[in-house]
């Protein structure tokens, strides 16, 4: 019995066993060796259902070696997760490059990085990767929706000191963030944030950790943005590296990444066919290139809102309808946001949509949807299944929520490991470089990821493909005044 896919409560269980039981006996196949498969199952299922409904919070787990430093769904669950790490490393060789060029200098010894990204198989080999190159790492989840368990499972059980499950609440997912930066005796020189909750959450709760911080990595949209107001006010610690806005980020990371995984999520979550479908996007960022780039290619009508009017131009001269989002919102199936802001669907928004409009976001933040709006005594919530509930208006209207607003991507699909490799790699030569760096090298300021950085990080790549890269002449370096071996764009090419 594939006990692993019977995803019953201790009260069908007993259901269950009554039926096969009255089976077995009419066709005369009742034994007790049944009997015995019966009872295993039922109770392996009951202690996983009793353990479901305990927070780990409240669990005494420790690993092999008896350390208790995490805390996680279930530790049992580590040989599964190995598994998935091992998967993800397959397509992450510049992370495997890195590791074997580090196997005598190792540039992160000293290092102490605390962490707060996704906690994902992709993820777990930059960890181990930051490991192997001689830091002492504790890790958060930045979505409570994309944690996998198993994978924390296996990273606690290697001795990572990780704070995450699927799931969390809102008090869980700061206890969490806490619990890596409040330890006896160790204290972080470096932030790897996804975010910037992490960030804040040290300035507000543990500023005299501020001192010792050497500098700060952020991947994310709404991170850069949190760093920029803590500069803004004279608040910024040290240094801080904006992956984000990394060419090699924003090419691949962001376009490809989510032109591949804004499928899987919507057919995943819905089963929605989505040619013919009228779509809108909002935001026609690299993101918001990748999702519509994907619809089209399954014929669904998109339109686009942007306020930018250099992406708006860009939209329709690739042959998108450009609109305001008043304009189509009764007409459109789907609606997706891309921008990083906040409170881009507002309550009047979803007040018209039609019956049916499926809603989600691809942004990095909770606030693009007015999802707070829609916690009203009026308005009916049914989950239907994982990350897809119902809301449902008086007059039986429906709309549909994916992920609560969240990230869909990460939290209902799988995800592009090879591209997510591309800013790992990033991240890590960030930290590198921070660490590394003779003091007073970079002053209290935010920093673009430099481009001959972004151009190694590439060249690590092209090496999983039949790739051979062109070699400049001496007359044609000359002529356009760049060196041999590269940058080959000026920083400000974007």
């Amino acid at each position: 019995i594939p006990t692993h896919r019977l995803q019953l409560s201790p009260p069908h269980s007993f259901c269950g066993i009554r039926f096969l039981i009255s089976v077995m006996h009419k066709t005369d196949v009742f034994t007790d060796c049944y009997c015995i498969v019966i009872l295993h199952f039922f109770l392996v299922h009951t202690q996983e259902s009793l353990e479901d409904e305990v927070s780990p919070r409240n669990k005494e787990q420790k690993n092999s070696d008896g350390s208790k430093d995490f805390c996680i769904k279930n530790i049992h669950q580590a040989a599964f997760g190995r598994r998935e790490i091992e998967i993800a490393e397959l397509e992450m060789p510049a992370l495997m490059i890195l590791r074997k060029a580090a196997q005598g200098e190792k540039p992160l010894v000293g290092a102490r990085i605390v962490g707060c990204t996704h906690i994902t198989a992709h993820t777990a080999v930059l960890m181990e990767t930051l490991s192997a190159l001689g830091a002492q790492c504790r890790w958060a989840a930045c979505n409570i929706y994309s944690i996998q368990n198993e994978v924390a499972a296996a990273l606690a059980e290697r001795g990572v000191p990780v704070f995450a499950w699927k799931g969390e609440s809102e008090d869980d997912y700061f206890w969490c963030i806490d619990s890596c930066v409040n330890v006896e005796g160790w204290e972080p020189n470096l932030i790897l944030d996804d975010g910037g909750d992490m960030t804040h959450w040290i300035y507000k709760k543990y500023p005299q950790l501020l001192k010792n911080i050497k500098g700060i990595v952020e991947e994310s949209v709404t991170g850069v943005h949190r760093l920029h107001q803590l500069y803004k006010t004279g608040k910024l610690c040290g240094p801080a590296i904006n992956v984000n806005e990394s060419v090699i980020k924003q090419k691949f990371d962001n376009f490809y990444f989510c032109k591949e995984s804004i499928l899987d999520g919507l057919k995943r979550t819905t089963d929605v066919t989505l040619s013919g479908k009228q779509v809108l996007v909002c935001g026609y960022g690299e993101v918001g290139k990748g999702c519509c780039a994907a619809l089209k290619g399954l014929r669904a009508i998109v339109y686009v809102t942007e306020v930018d009017p250099i992406c708006a131009l860009q939209a329709c001269m690739d042959g998108f309808q450009l609109a305001r989002l008043n304009e189509v919102i009764e007409m459109v199936d789907i609606v997706i946001t891309c921008t990083g802001n906040i409170n881009v669907v507002l309550r009047e928004h979803l007040e018209h949509m039609k019956n049916g409009c499926i809603v989600c976001n691809m942004g990095h933040s909770n606030t693009e949807i007015d999802v707070t709006s829609l916690m009203t005594p009026e308005l009916t919530w049914r989950r239907i299944r994982a990350h897809v509930d119902h809301i449902i208006w008086p007059d039986g209207k429906i709309i549909v929520l994916l992920a609560e607003g969240r990230l869909l991507n990460l939290s209902c699909s799988t995800v592009p490991v090879y591209v997510l490799s591309i800013t790992a790699t990033t991240q890590v030569l960030a930290l590198i470089e921070l660490f590394n760096a003779p003091e007073r090298g970079y002053k209290q300021d935010i920093y673009v990821f430099p481009r001959k950085m972004d151009e190694f990080v590439a060249a690590l790549h092209l090496q999983n493909f039949d790739a051979h890269l062109t070699e400049l002449t001496d007359e044609q370096v000359k002529y356009i005044g760049v060196n041999k071996n590269g940058p080959f764009k000026p920083s400000y090419y974007r």
